[in-house]
């Protein structure tokens, strides 16, 4: 049997997504931190890891078991594929709330991303992105 991961436990690791971000170099670096912090307060039930190979948030709260490849629990990973632009992966950004149409992409899997390029990107959209996360949140377990 394979061995559950933090992330499907809903175990918190900001130690590791310290160390992680110690290491990194990216141009960006200071916007990925401010990211980091916003979503963590947007809701005390997320938590951190490093999935992905990049820092990943999800539910920590208790949950229904359902099948892992759902990705329940999964709120918004990062990529810095880019050296130009952070881009947020919300795997079930469809079923998000969203007016004002932040997150883009029509995938049949429910992804949408958000793309951010500088911190005045952040700073027009934070109190939208924080309602995106709350409402992801609100609905784990719909």
């Amino acid at each position: 049997m394979k061995k559950q991961n933090n992330l499907a436990a809903g175990i918190s690791e900001p130690g590791i997504v310290d160390a992680y971000l110690e290491k990194l170099r990216h141009p960006l670096l200071d916007m990925i931190h401010y990211l980091r912090q916003l979503t963590l307060s947007a809701d005390k039930l997320v938590g951190e890891g490093i999935y992905w190979n990049a820092p990943t948030f999800y539910y920590t709260g208790k949950m229904k078991p359902f099948d892992p490849k759902e990705y329940k629990r999964y709120i918004v990973g990062f990529n810095f594929y880019k050296q130009d632009t952070i881009r947020l992966i919300f795997l079930r950004g469809a079923d998000a709330a969203d007016p004002k149409k932040l997150l883009s992409g029509e995938f049949k899997d429910k992804r949408k991303l958000l793309a951010l390029q500088s911190m005045e990107d952040i700073k027009k959209i934070e109190a939208d992105l924080k309602k995106i996360i709350k409402d992801l949140v609100k609905k784990i377990d719909d």
